[in-house]
């Protein structure tokens, strides 16, 4: 069967949730037998999102081979088997780089490089580079439509309905559909607007998705059909759910994988969904519930730890029970010392982060953590001042610190390494300070070895594992045979032995911390071992 495509557009306002739309979508294709690759085009101008500031951006998503990229590609991958890599996520600035490139080296014989056709030849042959050996591409195009930053993709996408054939490309567009209050009724005249707008640059919608808080009677359904001129039945629903989770199972119940499967002209199997239905079943009949400290500073914004929030929920469906997530501003632990949120978690989570803001609040957690016997669970950043806290507190070893922070500590227990072994290449990596930060950090997946007897073995029941990382400093191995004389277990390895991954106190509940980031493995299907057991341990010190 020839690959088809969706290509999934915005209108209205951003925020609709294109990214769990694509994503459900998948999940829906998937349960129908097809295999399915995902593809996200940003209109932003940065390379990657790799440097972008968590507040604007949120959350940086990093793949096997160590991309950088869009959170939307952590929805994917959370929604569907896909296995995603740095070709599944292209930005403007990417595009465009590789285009100067190519004219720089005269692959254009000298001709004016424009936007049309040069720019869009390449967006075509990046979301046609995803098509090998899978029945379906879903793209989803980031902005909204009438941002000036889309409009080369969107002119790509046009084109290609005319490349591929018909039954071979569907277009979607979500959009918005308000409820008025004052009024009692539902608008559809954004939803009106929106599609004007995508029809004046050349592309119909197939199908429309509803972003709205109820769902759409047949009436309101035929008017906005009638006003977009799309078929009526092309119409759904997106409406709001209490959780994520839910949406295939909403989008199916509206029919929406019936029509695209129409549309596409694609002989599938019957959908099965009992994967997604007992997932349902497990977040909405809870067991108990579990209270959990996330410690750091880009709390404000939710977004900034998205495959943390949901490998938490993971950890919590693994259990059958409710994870309450409480965000802790260290900076506020540091001002006044706050630590309300802390002495009333059952569990203590520090997760990754960059800069020196806050870290000494972290530092006042994780003591706080170990003193009280409380669950800890370090991620990155987490795992390293979890370091500096036992160096300091228990081995003796007073001021030290990661020389990120402080450079002048006479004690770097974490420092920046300026070689090691990348395992993906098998080639030698160099840093140093003045290193460039996008290009000086380990990236994407490292093998991991594990002591048996730990903690971190009886959550992962093998001695070898993989894990994705997005860091530049590491455990200063000069501390070790010190740390380890004062109890500090290292239970996690390179190969080679020289890269420290995971960290434990022994006789502690529950104490680890990692290096890599093992949120971006959790599937609600598949919970992370780490999250499993860090929240079964909460579970239970919560009943002691």
């Amino acid at each position: 069967m020839r690959t088809k495509f969706i290509f999934i557009t915005g209108g209205v306002l951003s925020s609709l949730g294109k990214g769990l739309a694509a994503s459900s979508i998948g999940a829906l294709m998937e349960s129908r037998g097809l295999t399915i690759s995902m593809l996200k085009l940003d209109p932003y101008i940065n390379v990657d999102p790799g440097t972008m500031n968590p507040f604007q951006h949120g959350e940086v998503f990093v793949t096997d081979d160590g991309a950088e990229t869009d959170l939307d590609l952590g929805h994917y991958e959370r929604f569907t088997h896909a296995k995603l890599s740095r070709k599944n996520n292209c930005t403007t600035g990417r595009i465009y780089d590789t285009v100067i490139n190519k004219e720089r080296r005269g692959d254009y014989l000298g001709g004016t490089v424009q936007v049309i056709p040069h720019i869009t030849d390449e967006i075509k042959r990046t979301i046609l580079d995803v098509a090998d050996s899978c029945d379906l591409v879903i793209t989803e195009v980031g902005g909204t439509v009438g941002d000036i930053e889309s409009l080369p993709f969107l002119e790509a996408v046009r084109q290609l309905k005319g490349d591929l054939g018909r039954e071979n490309v569907c277009y979607i567009h979500l959009t918005l559909v308000p409820y008025i209050k004052t009024a009692g009724e539902v608008k559809t005249k954004p939803t009106q607007h929106s599609v004007k707008e995508l029809r004046e640059i050349g592309i119909q919608p197939d199908i429309l998705l509803c972003r709205t808080d109820r769902f759409l009677s047949p009436e309101i359904k035929g008017k906005i059909a009638l006003f977009c001129n799309v078929e009526p039945g092309a119409v759904f629903t997106a409406k709001d759910v209490e959780t994520i989770y839910e949406v295939p199972l909403v989008f199916h119940q509206e029919g929406l994988d019936e029509k695209i499967v129409e549309i596409l002209n694609m002989w599938t199997k019957a959908p099965d969904l009992s994967v997604w239905e007992e997932i349902l079943r497990k977040s909405k009949n809870p067991q108990g519930e579990v209270n959990i400290a996330v410690v750091g500073k880009y709390v404000h914004l939710r977004d900034s730890y998205k495959s943390l929030n949901e490998a938490l929920t993971h950890g919590g469906l693994a259990n059958e029970c409710q994870v309450n997530v409480h965000y802790v501003d260290s900076e506020e632990i540091e001002r006044n010392g706050g630590m309300d949120g802390i002495i009333q978690a059952d569990g203590i989570l520090i997760p990754g982060g960059f800069g020196q803001r806050g870290v000494e609040g972290k530092i006042q957690a994780i003591r706080y953590a170990r003193e009280h016997g409380i669950p800890f669970f370090g991620i990155c950043l987490g795992m390293q001042l979890a370091v500096a806290e036992y160096a300091r507190n228990v081995a003796g070893l007073e001021q030290a610190h990661s020389a990120e922070f402080d450079p002048d500590t006479p004690h770097p227990v974490i420092y920046l390494m300026k070689e090691w072994v990348n395992y993906q290449t098998q080639a030698i990596e160099h840093r140093d300070e003045e290193s460039a930060k996008g290009g000086t950090m380990r990236l994407g997946a490292y093998p991991c070895h594990l002591e048996r007897g730990s903690f971190a073995f009886a959550a992962y029941k093998q001695k070898v594992i993989s894990e994705r990382h997005r860091h530049r400093y590491e455990f200063n191995n000069h501390y070790r045979e010190p740390l380890l004389a004062k109890g500090l277990r290292i239970s996690g390895v390179s190969p080679d032995n020289e890269l420290v991954e995971i960290i434990e106190i022994p006789d502690h509940p529950w104490f680890l911390g990692c290096q890599f980031h093992p949120e971006f493995q959790s599937r609600p299907w598949d919970p992370h071992p780490l999250f499993r057991e860090f929240i079964r341990a909460s579970r239970e010190a919560k009943r002691r």
